[in-house]
């Protein structure tokens, strides 16, 4: 069964749209917690858009749950990252102008700098995953370069309206969980899931964590942080 992991980036984008302190993000880091997820997911943006080098230090300090760094494959972050000691760090491309990140990371093409920059992480002992699409090559790809765990990108799932398409894209999925698996990979998943169509993935065979952020913080507006994550919670369950 797979468990929950809350991606909290979006309480920082209501708190910097006023440059403030509110909404607290530790707070709802810790509210998370009391709700009983796995995990903690932040994406530490090299614009900083949202969250802030020091909410990162903030949380990591305050929840006993596990803490996952999304990251571009930087050196800046790389070093806040073994400064900050995450339990695991998933790396993400990242472009300035995009509103949420698109599409998962080209591992296949990068293989020689991401074989490098994984190392310095596990030798830290920090868990590294890998943001992708579910495509043959790039879990190949993951596997070669030294990552422990993927994250596959569900966005193309989650955004298709027509039911056989979505299904199309579910097998899709299904099928690259399964490669992962047989590889040695631990398998996460994330991106455009909500209360709508999170329960077919989550009852994947092998899928150990759902990372899930701006759904839940969407419904949290109108019923509380915590009462939105037990929801979400009992749908993966």
């Amino acid at each position: 069964m797979a468990t929950l992991g809350v991606n909290i980036d979006h309480i920082a984008t209501l708190r910097q749209a006023r440059l403030g302190v509110e909404p607290s993000v530790l707070e709802g880091a810790l509210i998370c917690e009391k709700a009983g997820v796995n995990a903690i997911t932040m994406h530490l943006r090299e614009d900083r858009r949202h969250i802030q080098d020091y909410d990162i230090e903030q949380v990591k300090n305050a929840i006993k749950i596990n803490l996952n760094l999304e990251m571009a494959a930087t050196e800046e972050i790389q070093q806040i990252a073994i400064k900050t000691m995450p339990y695991s760090c998933t790396l993400v491309p990242e472009k300035r102008q995009e509103l949420t990140t698109e599409g998962g990371l080209e591992v296949a093409n990068n293989s020689d700098y991401l074989k490098n920059y994984i190392r310095k992480l596990t030798e830290k002992n920090i868990i590294v995953s890998l943001f992708i699409d579910p495509e043959e090559s790039q879990i190949i790809a993951s596997k070669e370069v030294g990552a422990q765990y993927i994250e596959f990108h569900t966005g193309k799932y989650a955004e298709l309206f027509s039911k056989n398409e979505q299904e199309t894209e579910f097998q899709k999925i299904k099928k690259s969980v399964e490669l992962a698996h047989s590889l040695g990979l631990g398998v996460n998943a994330g991106h455009g899931l909500n209360y709508e169509n999170v329960a077919p993935i989550a009852n994947l065979p092998y899928m150990e964590e759902l990372n899930i952020g701006h759904s839940i913080i969407s419904r949290a507006v109108f019923v509380g942080l915590e009462q939105a994550v037990l929801e979400m919670k009992s749908l993966i369950s």
